[in-house]
């Protein structure tokens, strides 16, 4: 069959390229075109724009590029029907996927969504879009089903495919710290996001404190889809260093991190790694947000476990001097570093266990068989 794949960000290139590598052992015929990342890519697929040229944060940046964004959704349809797959797959990313979801729908292409947008957070009208448009929903966060259940919209919870793409083994640290060019101190993890805005903001800050540790070296987190000189020009004569597509293993060799709020909080999380949460965004678009936004956290950890476990510093709050407090407490406070590990250890359970990417990749098979 023919999959075309969309993904917008590089946590949805790392989940698509999971579950093509799953559908092609079900699928022995599978073809894939995409828009998403070289993970996808080396799992053999076609990339048709990459998620770099698509991440676009805030309204500010959003109404900047919107000639852009137009374009790929103009360039989206006409490449859909020129290719005519036999179903669209479409990976979080609302705002472009539902146009397109609507647009493959009245096409009589099949439409699939695996990761849903988290609409439980804000705009729950879309929901009736998703309705109405998408013939099967794959959900990866287990409080999502009670949330799909008072719309009577039947989902199906695969598990987590982070789990999946976890290293499932202790690291060598010295051997990643010779790798990388590290010395002997304890890593303090930096992952400051894999959008541009978002590391210009989120890296700044983090950055301000390495200085009252010089007992620890600080390591961020970087990402190939970005230009170094970016990390470089930010980092300036600070004693800093840069690891690139190594943030699992650079977490394992860490004793805490400072993380940007999105799928890295859970990954930091199920590798049990202490964690403190860090988000700021343009000030317009925040105080917009939250007259929207009605959740009581933003970390997939503390929402899905109900409470906070993790500390998330918001906007204003995510300053030098709260950093190096919340910082402190995860390093230095035995009692503290008890409670996170025993509260990670529950989060694990409920995220469940590895497969979700052959789970996926069972029920998109088992539907098409039944409706193409």
């Amino acid at each position: 069959m023919k999959y075309y794949i969309i993904a917008g960000e590089a946590s949805g290139d790392l989940h698509a390229s999971n579950l093509i590598s799953a559908l092609k052992v079900q699928d022995a015929e599978a073809d894939f075109r995409a828009w998403g990342g070289d993970l996808m890519e080396a799992q053999g697929a076609k990339i048709v724009k990459h998620y770099r040229d698509l991440a676009f944060m805030g309204l500010f940046e959003v109404l900047a590029n919107i000639r852009s964004i137009l374009h790929n959704i103009s360039f989206c349809k006409q490449d859909i029907i020129n290719w005519q797959p036999d179903v669209l797959i479409l990976v979080d990313y609302p705002g472009f996927n539902l146009r397109m979801a609507k647009f493959a729908h009245q096409k009589g292409i099949k439409v699939i969504y695996y990761i849903s947008p988290k609409i439980w957070a804000w705009k729950k009208s879309r929901v009736f879009s998703i309705k109405k448009y998408v013939d099967k929903m794959l959900i990866i966060l287990p409080f999502e089903k009670d949330f799909y259940a008072k719309y009577d919209y039947p989902v199906e919870y695969v598990g987590n495919p982070l789990v999946d793409a976890l290293p499932k083994k202790p690291i060598d640290g010295d051997l990643f710290r010779k790798e990388n060019n590290l010395n002997d101190k304890p890593i303090i993890a930096l992952l400051p996001g894999s959008r541009k805005q978002e590391i210009e903001k989120m890296l700044v800050v983090m950055l301000k404190i390495v200085g009252d540790y010089p007992d620890y070296q600080f390591v961020i987190a970087g990402a190939s889809a970005i230009e170094n000189t970016l990390y470089n020009f930010i980092i300036d004569q600070r004693n800093v260093a840069l690891v690139i597509d190594k943030t699992h293993q650079l977490l394992l060799a860490s004793e805490a991190s400072l993380v940007a709020s999105g799928t890295a909080t859970l990954e930091a999380a199920l590798l049990g790694i202490p964690e403190v949460v860090c988000y700021k965004m343009n000030s317009f678009t925040y105080q917009i947000g939250k007259l929207f936004v009605k959740i009581p956290f933003i970390s997939l950890v503390n929402l899905i476990m109900g409470k906070e476990v993790v500390r998330e510093l918001i906007q204003n709050e995510f300053n030098a001097g709260n950093l190096k407090i919340e910082l402190n407490k995860i390093l230095f406070d035995t009692k503290k570093k008890s409670e996170i590990k025993n509260d990670y250890d529950e989060l694990k359970l409920k995220v469940g266990e590895v497969g979700a990417s052959e789970k996926a990749a069972g029920e998109i098979v088992h539907f098409l068989k039944l409706t193409i």
